[in-house]
């Protein structure tokens, strides 16, 4: 499996050194034990990369970070939080339309993909970029968290005013990665076991294009899914 080759060609230069450790060869051989072996695996392997291929590095302006895809069949479709046209909207999803609706006045999308966000700046990232179908976080610590922790690090550094929303415990372990330079949003996870502990009411939608603006940058529609 040539991690190399998978990558889009905007992000290999500043993944290049990551890509070629130890930890990315271990997760090849586990991913492709996992392949023989007859697992299913989601995303399928073509949008395992799909979050980097709609945003290059310089087009980013938010992260909105998760933790690891859907792992019912179908959902997954490389970007966090999002599913394909014609899926069911997961309950965390529709805790974002709900507190999209609360700050912008957005009336929620009927559906759950969230491409229209990626191609206005916003990197849709998992910290793990696969699952095996019905067992979560079932990819958690086999070295994808090694090449995103790059990724978020690698944004970190080259660049400032980006806005990064961190979204229960696992993603608020990544503020060390971050620089005080950029905006950083924290919030209890969209589930519905925490959602109305403080996620409903967050205002990070808002908050985010306020950023933007005072960065001069244009705002995200957040409207546009």
């Amino acid at each position: 499996m040539s991690w190399w080759s998978s990558i889009p060609m905007a992000w290999q230069a500043p993944l290049s050194e990551v890509c070629q450790s130890h930890a990315l060869m271990q997760l090849a051989d586990f991913l492709q034990h996992e392949f023989h072996a007859g697992k299913r695996i989601y995303p399928p392997q073509e949008y395992w990369f799909r979050a980097l291929e709609l945003v290059a590095p310089e087009q980013v302006k938010v992260v909105i970070l998760g933790q690891d895809p859907y792992h019912g069949v179908g959902e997954a479709n490389g970007l966090s939080f999002s599913v394909p046209d014609g899926v069911k909207i997961p309950p965390s999803l529709r805790n974002i339309w709900q507190e999209l609706a609360r700050d912008l006045g957005i009336n929620p999308p009927q559906h759950g993909n969230l491409t229209g966000w990626a191609e206005q700046g916003v990197l849709l990232l998992n910290t793990s970029l696969t699952v095996e179908a019905d067992k979560a976080a079932s990819h958690a610590k086999k070295g994808w968290e090694v090449l995103t922790d790059a990724i978020i690090l690698h944004l970190s550094q080259s660049q400032s005013g980006l806005v990064f929303m961190l979204w229960g415990a696992h993603a608020q372990k990544k503020v060390p990665l971050i620089g005080t330079q950029h905006c950083v949003l924290h919030s209890v996870h969209p589930s519905p076991l925490s959602a109305y502990r403080g996620f409903i009411g967050c205002g990070h939608f808002s908050a985010a294009n306020t950023y933007l603006l005072q960065q001069g940058k244009k705002e995200i529609d957040w409207g546009r899914v």
